[in-house]
């Protein structure tokens, strides 16, 4: 580590980071077996309901873009103090809403929160780690964090069971109330505070997405997660109201699509060491067009067979993430916040757009999960093959070991 954490130690900081990286997948995976019931309670369509998932992320990217930047010139710790009690608040009034606006509302809140939270934690990664070991770090973290979705639907559907959905919130602010506990441990990462002023800390998000080299990348690696985002859009409807399963049967095979995805960073890093990366990327893409196919065809056979095509995706789509938001992150010498800032907001702002797509026809969401498989996946694979032979992706590439 390039900044020693005696309070926390390498185990302590591993957890923090993981801690930070929760953050996105608890928010939007606890609640999910409770949409169905959600739409009922409020006696509202399902596209309204949809509002609190894409409400949450536009918030969340835009929070992104604000801390980011703002990180640079106050440190990390401050940042993450006030994000996450903004967040605790914002939990507190999402488990008080009794109608839809209301809960929207304060999800608004709790992304723009969330955001800050969760940029904060990538540039900590930047500010401790360089080259392999921060890949390998990202891969460890990025693992753990998926235990997240692992666990989320199953403590939201027990919740539902016991209590209602308003307790799944107050989960939420349970669990930011112990990230802070962490971040009093924490010692500040930032090397050298901006001495600009807040505009001009904010205008350096247009000096890196002036990068042509960062630009082009960002469109690649942000352009994939719509997949995932989509899937954890419909999952919900999909296996509740469309193949009839209960909200904690439910919980468990989502459970099973998270339990797959941990397998991505693990497998990266497996054939990383014989496998040039370039190709691998170009594998997952194509992995995405295959399923994307299969689930036109036979998507809506099987419940299984259904879960099996958005598991390979799934993982397709984490695999990239780790090489991709590292090689994003060698493209800026300086500037970490905000290169942070715009990676995970491109990611989360394209979630959104996922999401909407594969909603627009309510009546066949396995078949517009297809499509968005197939276009996407086709999309980012041309993309990728213009470029993984360029200086600026080869040269700062892992190469086997």
């Amino acid at each position: 580590m390039k900044v020693e954490q005696p309070s926390l130690g390498k185990r302590g900081t591993l957890l923090l980071l993981v801690a930070l990286g929760a953050f996105p997948p608890l928010t939007m995976d606890l609640y999910l077996p409770a949409l169905p019931h959600m739409t009922d309670t409020f006696a509202t369509s399902r596209a309204m309901v949809n509002m609190t998932l894409g409400a949450y992320m536009a918030a969340f990217a835009i929070g992104m873009l604000f801390w980011g930047p703002l990180s640079e010139r106050t440190g990390r710790k401050p940042i993450l103090f006030t994000t996450l009690a903004i967040y605790i608040t914002a939990s507190i009034l999402c488990a008080l809403s009794f109608n839809v606006e209301a809960l929207i509302g304060a999800r608004i809140l709790q992304g723009l929160a969330g955001g800050g939270v969760t940029v904060v934690g990538t540039t900590i990664v930047k500010d401790l780690f360089d080259g392999r070991e921060r890949e390998r770090v990202m891969a460890l973290v990025m693992s753990l964090v998926i235990i997240a979705p692992m666990v989320a639907p199953v403590l939201g559907a027990f919740l539902l069971k016991i209590a209602s959905w308003h307790m799944m919130f107050v989960a939420l602010a349970i669990f930011a109330s112990l990230a802070v506990i962490l971040v009093c441990f924490y010692r500040e990462t930032l090397a050298e505070k901006s001495t600009g002023s807040l505009v001009k800390s904010w205008g350096r998000l247009g000096v890196v997405l002036m990068n042509p080299r960062f630009a082009y990348l960002l469109l690649i690696f942000s352009a994939a997660p719509m997949c995932l985002m989509a899937f954890l859009g419909i999952a919900a409807y999909v296996y509740v109201d469309g193949f009839g399963m209960s909200e904690q049967a439910f919980s468990f095979i989502f459970a099973m699509n998270a339990a797959c995805a941990t397998l991505g960073p693990v497998l990266y890093l497996r054939l990383s060491r014989v496998l040039p990366v370039q190709s691998i990327i170009l594998g997952c893409f194509c992995v995405m067009v295959l399923g994307g196919a299969v689930m036109l065809l036979y998507g809506a056979q099987s419940p299984w067979l259904f879960a099996a095509v958005a598991a390979a995706s799934t993982i397709s789509v984490i695999t990239v993430r780790v090489p991709g938001t590292n090689l994003l992150l060698d493209q800026q010498t300086r500037d970490t916040g905000s290169a942070a800032a715009l990676i995970q907001c491109s990611v989360t702002a394209m979630g959104a757009v996922g999401i909407h797509l594969v909603s627009l026809n309510e009546n066949d969401l396995i078949r517009n999960y297809g499509i968005l498989l197939m276009s996407i996946g086709a999309t980012c694979a041309v993309l990728w093959l213009l470029v993984l032979r360029r200086p600026f992706v080869a040269e700062n590439i892992s190469q086997p070991q």
